[in-house]
């Protein structure tokens, strides 16, 4: 793209200020002249090569302070939203959850259901090599696991809140050994995942 301008390219043949033009685009889309606040836009990126690390959608990622990443494969499976977890991100929801934001435990959970899932996808990838059978029970509780978490919490047949989606978390979390849930407090493992 650069070379065809006449400019000096950089990542991947780009030109060097295609952070700050991207920024400029971004900002423009987000304010009405003459009205006051601003608009939430979400913008919508194909990706070649489905290469999230291109830099279009990485930039933009940076610029958006995050981003949700649509999975084929998942498509594929009738999993609606398909939204594929692990690369999707969100620079701020540590600023806006747990506390008097959303729920106390809320951030202990997202952050014990994302390395549970990361974790699960692992075994996806090694039971492709040595089969289900050859994987230790813990892999195939994680397998479990996995197909539970994008079955049950992703996908959504309808509006749900967020007391249910946590509720739901909990209930796939506890078929996982305790000793696995290293994010979690004792306490909140004590309140949430052993009966009383």
């Amino acid at each position: 793209m650069s070379s065809s301008k006449g400019e000096i390219p950089s990542r991947k043949g780009f030109p060097g200020y295609l952070y700050s033009d991207l920024a400029s685009l971004f900002e423009r889309a987000g304010c009405i002249r003459g009205n006051p606040g601003t608009l939430t836009q979400l913008s919508i990126l194909t990706m070649p090569a489905d290469d999230i690390g291109h830099p279009i959608p990485d930039l933009t990622g940076y610029i958006t302070e995050g981003q949700i990443v649509l999975s084929r494969d998942l498509d594929r499976r009738a999993v609606y939203p398909p939204i594929d977890v692990l690369p999707s991100l969100s620079r701020l929801m540590k600023d806006g959850t747990g506390g008097h934001y959303t729920h106390p435990d809320h951030p202990a959970l997202s952050s014990q259901l994302y390395a549970a899932y990361a974790r699960a996808v692992q075994a996806r990838v090694l039971a492709s090599v040595v089969g289900e059978e050859g994987l230790a029970a813990t892999d195939r509780q994680y397998l479990a696991f996995g197909a539970a978490f994008e079955d049950r919490l992703v996908s959504q047949a309808g509006a749900r809140t967020l007391e249910q989606s946590m509720d739901e978390g909990w209930r796939l979390l506890a078929g996982l050994p305790v000793t696995e849930l290293t994010r979690l407090s004792d306490a909140q493992i004590a309140a949430h995942l052993r009966p009383a």
